[in-house]
């Protein structure tokens, strides 16, 4: 049964809230002044993080809600918010009696969009609702729409991922290399670290270098050789790179032979 809050003139009611990011790692904090421990996870006393008021309606529109804090805590720092730690995590707020601990979920959705200044951030939180936005019709295109070694790609990932050690940094280019096979093959790819300051970011190559991979952020001071890394293979989208390179035609997602639009530009010439 759901609890009811604010039924008296005087009741213990707290906010909650849950942060779940792609790596793993869960976070949770309470406007209490001290600690709160349910449904098996201790939500940290953080009376300076305060949620906007949440609107939940029955129409199609997502729902709208912000979180805005300062950064009190060092669970929460600046450089993960910079680094895309707490991209797409998952969010739950909610009350909680901090004397029976009855509770109550009010929100749940992903974070958005977060801009930190001086010592504060403010967070935005997007509903399920959001998923609604979304357009599935698919568009066409000469190059291939999938997402290399997605459902629609259909190639095996493991085929094309393995552990690699970095052996060379090069912070001035931002990019650093692995040995092993060709550095070429990773034109467009990922690199997932496993451990050192960058551990459970996923970093995408822009470019090859020298056999370094230039990755898309940039790396810590602190990143060392011998960091472990997944290194994931890339493709180009192109129906010779997907047919010639991975033998995968037959899953290709786009039109690479459909005219374009420059074909209602052109004009007929003279032969002679």
């Amino acid at each position: 049964m759901t609890p009811v809050f604010f039924g008296n003139e005087l009741e213990g009611v707290a906010t909650w809230w849950r942060i779940e990011r792609r790596d793993g790692v869960t976070l949770a904090f309470t406007s209490h002044n001290r600690p709160l421990t349910f449904d098996g996870v201790t939500h940290l006393a953080a009376p300076g993080m305060l949620p906007s008021a949440i609107r939940r309606t029955a129409k199609l529109e997502r729902d709208s809600v912000e979180v805005q804090g300062i950064l009190a805590h060092d669970t929460i720092s600046a450089a993960d918010l910079e680094s895309g730690r707490y991209a797409d995590a998952r969010v739950a707020i909610g009350l909680v009696d901090w004397t029976s601990l009855s509770r109550a979920s009010l929100f749940h959705g992903t974070l958005g969009n977060i801009s930190a200044e001086d010592q504060g951030f403010t967070a935005e939180l997007r509903s399920a609702k959001a998923a609604l936005e979304e357009d599935f019709v698919p568009r066409t295109s000469p190059t291939c729409r999938a997402a290399f070694c997605d459902a629609a790609c259909r190639l095996n990932p493991a085929r094309f991922t393995r552990i690699g050690h970095a052996s060379l940094i090069d912070a001035d280019r931002n990019a650093v290399g692995f040995g092993g096979p060709s550095a070429e093959a990773y034109r467009h790819g990922q690199v997932r670290w496993i451990d050192g300051p960058h551990s459970g970011i996923t970093m995408h190559v822009v470019d090859v270098l020298g056999g370094l991979l230039v990755l898309d952020q940039s790396i810590a001071t602190d990143l060392a050789a011998g960091h472990r890394a997944y290194l994931r293979e890339g493709c180009d989208h192109t129906i010779e790179t997907c047919a010639n390179r991975f033998g995968n035609a037959a899953n290709f997602q786009g039109e690479p032979f459909l005219p374009g639009n420059d074909l209602l530009t052109r004009y007929p010439t003279s032969s002679s």
